[in-house]
């Protein structure tokens, strides 16, 4: 019988000791006639001492959670994408005439095989081989502290799915000759020259240098230029529809309906901006006209088509005066399908400029995408425009940890008037990719990034196509959305513009 009058099952029954001293066993209570157990919530979010990268600030989403968008994508995206990709890697090889290359290549394919065995069987998270990329120490020290016997489906859906692409680089950065290939590029380059249409709608209204009417008054300026700003907006947050992790399969003509520009189109989707801080990130934007040198920053998502909406966006930016700078941070290699690499960068603007990607378009159209580059290319080499790649963005440390892992980095963002952090995955790793409440507030969910002294202002375009939600006004929107709309969460519909105030100003601090 224990203290409490409860008895206790035959296997759970005190053990005794040689000295007679009880050693402690496992109690089981088997109490039939209390009330059911309550789902009790935690107090969320934790204390900072608490999280970590496998006790993020909320739940996790994690591959073997089937009502989450984590199962289908460690079970089912992820292999077909590596899958392509080796059909892809196969292409590039039949087309090979060099025996060392050749040779050289299906060694890649082998450990992509190798990658493809392990992600099928679940197999345990290795360290990341010394390729000589800067982000190894970082990747292997993670790995070390917070996932050893973590597997494919039980670590973080957010680390295990950029572990997998941390694994398809090394596939090739081991090699001799392809230590740069980049399996996604055919797909890239592919999804822009599909948009012919949404890509002439733009350069055909920025080829030529933005002006206002001289006869409007210094109001109707403004107001004019408000409008514009709004607008677009939306067409850089909208440019995110073509991500080509989640489209694989779409025909051109589902395409060029994600990709309508149309005033009438955005004006319409506006109502699906959840989450909807434009009116305050116009607000911030206005103000940096009367700051010297007004910097902006751009942490870029998808390559081709949304690539070029951030251009058209940060040309506008730099011709309206509201800034006098954009930095464009990309990644080191080929990342999660669709991810701005350099070689993305200067592919797109050689293209505008010098390439015959749309046979069938006119002579005035593609003249207009010509002018567009040649503009963008000078901004390049005044330094208005600035391209930029930090190991940091391409490991599996959520933004969180932006501060402590990569202070060098922290330290030149905290520098910008305003930072937009582009697409799903940025979204994902600014909250911690974690089941928080719809109803949080956006500077609540991304932690550090708001809190930390000298963090910028930040703000999250974000067309939403994964199961991490915040920002949103009430709770009670998202639960009428999933008894209403399955699906709503990964289907591209829906989108958020989500600004932090930051601590702008404020010494930045490192422990």
């Amino acid at each position: 019988m224990s203290a409490n009058g409860v008895k206790l099952p035959v296997s759970a029954q005190p053990n005794t000791g040689p000295a007679g001293h009880s050693a402690p066993s496992k109690v089981t209570l088997h109490l039939g006639h209390l009330p059911s157990k309550k789902d009790i919530k935690g107090p969320w979010p934790r204390t900072p001492t608490r999280i970590d990268p496998n006790n993020p600030p909320w739940p996790a989403y994690r591959g073997y959670h089937e009502y989450s968008f984590a199962h289908a994508t460690m079970g089912v995206r992820l292999p077909t994408i590596l899958g392509k990709a080796i059909d892809d890697t196969f292409r590039t090889l039949n087309e090979q005439s060099s025996e060392d290359k050749v040779v050289d290549l299906v060694q890649c394919i082998e450990r992509m095989d190798v990658l493809m065995t392990d992600l099928s069987g679940n197999a345990k998270l290795r360290p990341i081989i010394d390729d000589g990329e800067a982000d190894v120490a970082l990747w292997n020290k993670e790995i070390a502290k917070f996932f050893q016997g973590k597997d494919f489906m039980n670590a973080p859906w957010l680390f295990a799915e950029a572990y997998k692409y941390r694994r398809l680089h090394e596939a090739f950065s081991v090699s001799k000759h392809w230590a740069d290939y980049d399996v996604f590029y055919r797909q890239k380059c592919d999804t822009f020259s599909r948009s012919s249409d949404a890509v002439f709608e733009l350069s055909m209204r920025f080829a030529e240098p933005f002006s206002l009417g001289e006869h409007l008054s210094p109001a109707e300026r403004l107001e004019a230029e408000r409008l514009m700003f709004l607008e677009l907006t939306q067409v850089c947050l909208w440019g995110n529809s073509t991500d080509l992790s989640l489209l694989i399969n779409m025909t051109e003509e589902q395409i060029k309906s994600l990709q309508s520009t149309g005033g009438e189109h955005l004006a319409a989707t506006e109502k699906n901006i959840l989450g909807n801080h434009l009116p305050q990130v116009w607000d911030t934007v206005r103000e940096l006209r009367h700051k010297t040198g007004g910097r902006i920053d751009f942490v870029l998502d998808n390559a081709g088509f949304e690539l070029y909406c951030d251009c058209v966006y940060a040309d506008f930016l730099i011709q309206s005066g509201l800034a006098t700078q954009i930095r464009f941070h990309g990644k080191r290699f080929a990342w999660f399908v669709s991810d701005v690499t350099k070689k993305d960068w200067e592919w797109l603007l050689n293209t505008m400029v010098y390439g015959h990607l749309f046979p069938n378009v006119t002579e005035q159209e593609r003249e207009s995408l010509r002018r567009l580059g040649q503009r963008w290319k000078q901004y390049e080499r005044e330094g208005k425009w600035v391209y930029e790649q930090h190991p940091f963005w391409c490991t599996g440390y959520t933004f969180w940890d932006l501060h402590s892992e990569a202070p060098d980095l922290f330290l030149h963002l905290s520098r910008s008037d305003l930072v937009f952090f582009k697409g799903d995955l940025n979204h994902r790793k600014l909250t911690y990719d974690c089941a928080a409440p719809a109803s949080t507030p956006f500077d609540v969910a991304i932690g550090p990034m708001a809190s930390a002294a000298g963090a910028p202002k930040i703000c999250s375009l974000r067309t939403i196509k994964s199961d991490v939600v915040v920002g949103l006004e009430s709770d009670e929107l998202a639960e009428k959305l999933d008894n209403e709309e399955d699906g709503w969460k990964i289907s591209g519909k829906y989108a958020v513009v989500l600004l932090s105030e930051g601590r702008p100003g404020e010494k930045v601090r490192f422990a």
